[in-house]
C-alpha cells in the first residue's frame, strides 16, 4: 500500500546530531542526494540524504503523479472524448425530437404520471 506522506530527510537529522544549534540554514541538493548546512561560524557541512541506496522510501503524492503522468493524461483525454460524445448524442436526440408534436405530447403525459 502506498503511503502518501512527505519523506523525512535523513540528512537533516544527521546534521542536527552533528552541530545542534550551530546551524544557520539548511538546503536540500536533490541532484547529489545530500543536505547542506551553513553553520554559524561560516563553514559548510553536508550529509547524505539516504541511509542506504537500496532502501525503498514510501511514495509521495508528487512522485506518484510524476511517474503516472502519461496514464492520467490518457484517462483524462478519454473521459473528455466520451463526455463530448455523450453530450453530442443527447443534443442530437433533443434536436430530432423538437419538431415532433407527438413526442412533445408523450413527454408531457409522462411528466404528469408521477
Amino acid at each position: 500500500m502506498i503511503s502518501l506522506q512527505r519523506r523525512q530527510l535523513v540528512g537533516h537529522d544527521i546534521l542536527l546530531a552533528r552541530h545542534g544549534n550551530h546551524i544557520c540554514s539548511m538546503r536540500v541538493d536533490r541532484g547529489s542526494g545530500r543536505v547542506i548546512a551553513l553553520l554559524d561560524d561560516g563553514s559548510v557541512d553536508s550529509a547524505p540524504n539516504l541511509i542506504s541506496p537500496d532502501l525503498h522510501l514510501p511514495e509521495t503524492l508528487r512522485s506518484v503523479l510524476r511517474e503516472d503522468r502519461k496514464f492520467f493524461g490518457i484517462v483524462s483525454a478519454v473521459t473528455v472524448v466520451v463526455g463530448g460524445l455523450f453530450f453530442a448524442t443527447c443534443a442530437g436526440m433533443a434536436a430530432s425530437m423538437a419538431g415532433n408534436p407527438e413526442m412533445a405530447e408523450l413527454l408531457l403525459a409522462y411528466s404528469y404520471a408521477y
